[in-house]
Order: structure tokens, then sequence, then C-alpha cells
């Protein structure tokens, strides 16, 4: 077995943050963009795709099942329409649920028979959310105890459409059920009661596909496609990631003299809820030469520090909007002017790691005073930066990594994380992006391991 060591790094106070950086391709994206053109007709050619570790494991899978994929100087193309064949070993998704949870709902309508595993993070996250109507389907599943990963499943070619109204409210689910609701009998529905982010419904417009979504009399949504319908390739222009944006974008606002700018970046409606909070709270953020390419509203965005933000009660039907960009938010509302509240997170709790506590606990080490419920988080600000001085554990979370290290450009004393490495699966150039901004950065020393192999503290100053 490999052992890899951990990569403590340590964020220290830093003078403005200055610069115009292009931010990573949005994850989402991404990988909706390798999987639909895997089922498309003919080649599809994607820019700007977000060459990073879940993105990764997602090629490699499909890479797995017979689809062809290539890779030049940026250019991506895929040679699809040709179905998925049966792997010929476990497929190792890495860190990446969105990848896993599509990824069965395309398995689910070919007759293959597929065992999906992960990294230590991966194999906690629960899966009963999409075996169970990817089951009233007709797929089977096998799995670890608790509906986790490894998970074995089997596909049909004789899928049934359903109409299924979502427990929870996530994209990854509706997606996993609308892509295999493209191989079934009849129409599939989705009920949501909470709006989340559209990319798949956006995107399988873009290859060809009919989709409607309808509004219903209680205010829920339903999203409605014919199975049997075929994607046709096309070319797609990844736009930068707002959730990646939000890590530049947060420090700018906790680091006084700051001013960045962060062009090309996707402000969907469903994913700028940090956006539209931090506005709130009274950032100063400008949305510049905005426009819409592939059906994706786009700006360039002009962040500057203009002082403490203020408090905020968080709406918590925006949460949906923002759910990957609460940690980063946490952070700018410990350095805010007054008490802030958030609720409805308990979709947090079973991200990465339970960010909800990893947030709370990682605050507390900082000096932050706060109140954690079951899924709310109540934060009081003092108007300026926390003494920090913390080493913080990321339980292999790249936002929680980032987050930390945010807050260390701003803190009194440094702020330490115990593994820079998981921020390869969504920001590979993070250090080099941040450092050219004016953040300081460096490796730490050492951390020590705890028994259930956690990095708990500094064996050296």
């Amino acid at each position: 077995m490999k052992i890899t060591r951990p990569k403590p790094m340590t964020a220290s106070k830093s003078e403005a943050l200055t610069g115009n950086v292009r931010i990573p391709g949005d994850k989402s994206i991404s990988h909706r963009a390798l999987m639909f053109g895997a089922l498309a007709k003919g080649e599809t050619m994607v820019s700007g795709l977000l060459e990073a570790g879940d993105v990764f494991s997602t090629a490699e899978a499909l890479r797995s099942m017979g689809v062809r994929l290539s890779n030049q100087d940026g250019l991506w193309r895929i040679h699809g329409g040709n179905g998925l064949g049966e792997p010929a070993n476990i497929i190792d998704m890495g860190n990446s649920g969105t990848s896993t949870r599509l990824l069965a709902g395309m398995i689910a309508g070919y007759d293959i028979t597929a065992t999906l595993t992960g990294d230590a993070s991966l194999i906690k996250r629960p899966m009963a959310r999409i075996m169970t109507p990817l089951t009233e389907m007709g797929a089977t599943f096998m799995s670890r105890s608790g509906s986790r990963l490894p998970m074995s499943m089997r596909g049909s070619s004789s899928l049934r459409g359903i109409e299924y109204r979502l427990p929870v409210a996530s994209a990854q689910v509706k997606s996993c059920i609308l892509l295999a609701g493209l191989n079934a009998s009849g129409s599939t529905t989705v009920i949501e009661d909470t709006p989340t982010r559209d990319h798949t419904e956006t995107m399988l417009c873009g290859f060809g596909v009919e989709v409607t979504t309808e509004t219903l009399g209680d205010g829920a949504q339903a999203i409605t496609l014919k199975g049997g319908q075929m994607l046709k390739g096309c070319a797609i222009d990844v736009p930068g990631d707002p959730s990646t944006a939000a890590f530049p974008t947060i420090a700018a606002l906790m680091v006084p003299g700051s001013e960045l700018v962060l062009p090309h970046i996707t402000m969907n409606p469903r994913r700028n809820g940090l956006y539209v909070t931090l506005l709130e709270m009274g950032a100063d953020i400008k949305m510049e030469h905005e426009r819409l390419e592939g059906g994706e509203p786009i700006a360039d965005l002009r962040i500057r520090y203009n002082g403490p933000l203020k408090g905020i009660t968080v709406p918590p039907e925006r949460i949906a909007s923002m759910i990957d960009e609460v940690p980063a938010l946490a952070m700018v509302c410990a350095c805010a002017n007054g008490t802030s509240h958030l609720t409805n997170l308990g979709e947090l709790r079973v991200k990465e790691s339970d960010r909800l506590k990893m947030v709370a606990d990682g605050l507390v080490a900082c000096g932050v005073k706060l109140e954690m419920g079951e899924e709310s988080l109540t934060i009081h600000g003092t108007g300026k930066a926390p003494k920090g001085g913390a080493t913080i554990q990321t339980a292999l979370d790249h936002r929680i990594a980032m987050s930390f290290l945010c807050l260390g450009f701003a803190s009194e004393a440094p702020v330490t994380i115990d593994d820079i490495s998981p921020v390869m699966t969504s920001f590979p150039s993070f250090v080099e992006t941040m450092t050219g901004l004016g953040a300081q950065l460096a490796a730490s020393d050492e951390v020590a391991l705890d028994p259930d192999g956690l990095f708990l503290k500094q064996t050296a100053q």
C-alpha cells in the first residue's frame, strides 16, 4: 500500500492582494462536459476544462468503460455515442462524489456490472440517496453497510422512467436520475422543493436533449425528460468556477488594501449565493462585462477591500445555491462586524468531511466565538480578524484547507493546515495563484498522527 506523507502549509498575515488571475474551469460543468460528451454521437470538444484530481477521476472512469478521450494543449476531445462497456477492474473515483453519483446514473442504463470505490473520505459519503431511485428504475446494487462505497451495481437496458421527489436538495442526485432517464422507457421527472444548480438541464439542452422545467402549485420544480433521446456532440468552453473563485474573493475582502480581477466566472443564479450574500454584507464586488455563453451567465469579477463587512442572517432557502461556499463565507463572518446566522446546513455534514463541525472547530481554535447547532452556525464577528495561531485538521477536505489558509492571510498569528494535498482535487494552482497575488504561504513542519490517522498538531515550531 502506498503511503502518502502529509504536506502541511502555513498562511501568514499578508499585505494587500492585487492582480488579475484566471480561475480554473468550473468543476461541475467540467464533469458534465466529459460525461455528456461520452454519451453524445460524434465528437465533443471542450476547452477550459478543470484539469484537477476530481475531473481526472471522471475521465479515467470513462476510459475504463471504453470511451475515447484525448487532451492536447488543453483542448479535450471526446468521441462518444458508442455506449458504455463493462470495466475490467474496480473504478477508483478518488475524492469525487459528483463523479460517483453521476456516473452511477449513466451506468444504470447499460447491461454492465461495475464496482465503484474511492478514497478514505469518499467511502464515508452516503450513496443510498442514489441507490433508492436507481433501484426503482431497474438497476441493482450491493454495497458496504450503510449504503457506502465500495458499491457494485448492475445496470439494465430496460430501465423504467419514474417520478421522484428529492428528499434532500442535491444537484448530484437530480443529475444522476436524469442521466439514467436518458436510457429509460417513458419519461423521467425529478421534483425538487428547493432549486439546485441546473448545469445538467442547461447542458443537456446544449447537446440537443429536450428538457422541460415546470413550477408546481406548491412552488416546487419538476424537471422532465423523455428517454431515448440522442445527444449530439458539440463545443463547450468551460467558464471559471465560482466555488474556486470564492477563495481569492474572501481573501481580498479580509486583507486591507486588496483589489483583484477574476475574469470569466459563471454567475449562474443557482451558484451565486455566496456573492449575493457578500454584497448584502457590504462587499465591494463589481460584475463587469456580463454576458451569456452556452446558456451560462458569465461575468468578470472586480473585488476591492472596503473595510470590515457587517454580520448577516442568510436566508435558509439560499443555502442550496452556495452550499460548497459556506466554509469560505464562515471565514468572512468571523472577520465581520456583528453576528451572522447560517441555517439549513445539514448537507454540510455529508460532504468530503463533516464540514459544519470542521468549520466550527477550526474557528474556535482560531479564537472565534460561535455556537453550532445540528444544522446551524452562529458566528460572533468583532470587526477584525481573529487571533489565528492554530493548526487545523482538514480531514482530506480541499475546501476546509483553502478556507482556513485564506483566514490565515488576515489573522494576527499564522494558521497552519495539516495537509495541502487535497487541494489538488479542485484548485491545483492554489498556492501559485495566491502567492502570485501577494499572499504569504509557506510549507510547514510535519504534524503528528493521532491513532485514527488524523493530523493533529505541529511537531516542531
